[in-house]
């Protein structure tokens, strides 16, 4: 890992027992904060899949902040995939478990079919949401270029449930 790199995940912060008892919380507030940190990160997101993709897609609420870094970062468009009852108008919807409870996730089809979407979020932790997501995008006609993600983390099963998909960083 380069030196900026490893930089920026020093700032990602643990914080435990949040949301819920018995969950580790990776917050990445300080690395967004951090203009340099966030520059490089958003560079890794996107770096494996430049000419693969058309838009990029978040995951809310940290992964469409990711998104639209990255989005402006390779030059293309945004879709936010969010909780369900905050789109005016959502096409699909994907009912999801996550490791303290359940959600649902909406999204828009505002696009041309077979548009080439890479998926991103915050962390890989079960691999619900990302699985969601990606279910969302195939439903409404889509391709799913890639799934790229900032955190990892290991032993969760959201890499068995996933697949391939690209992390920056990962817990030991």
């Amino acid at each position: 890992m380069n030196p900026e790199l490893a930089r920026a995940e020093s700032l990602i912060r643990e914080i435990a027992d949040y949301p819920s008892p018995g969950i580790l919380f990776r917050d990445i507030t300080p690395l967004l904060a951090d203009a340099e940190a966030l520059r490089v990160t958003t560079e890794a997101l996107v770096e494996p899949f430049i000419g693969t993709f058309d838009v990029v897609a978040g995951v809310e609420a940290r992964g469409f902040i990711l998104a639209g870094a990255a989005a402006i970062a390779a030059g293309v468009g945004l879709v936010p995939i969010r909780k369900a009852g905050k789109l005016p108008q959502p096409a699909a919807s994907v009912d999801y478990a996550l490791e303290y409870g359940t959600a649902t996730i909406e999204m828009h089809d505002d696009l041309p079919a077979g548009t080439r979407v890479l998926l991103i979020d915050d962390v890989l932790a079960t691999g619900g949401t990302l699985d969601a997501g990606r279910q969302i995008v195939e439903r409404l006609g889509y391709t799913v270029a890639g799934i790229s993600v900032l955190f990892e983390i290991d032993g969760l099963g959201g890499r068995d449930l996933i697949g391939d998909l690209h992390t920056v960083f990962r817990s030991a």
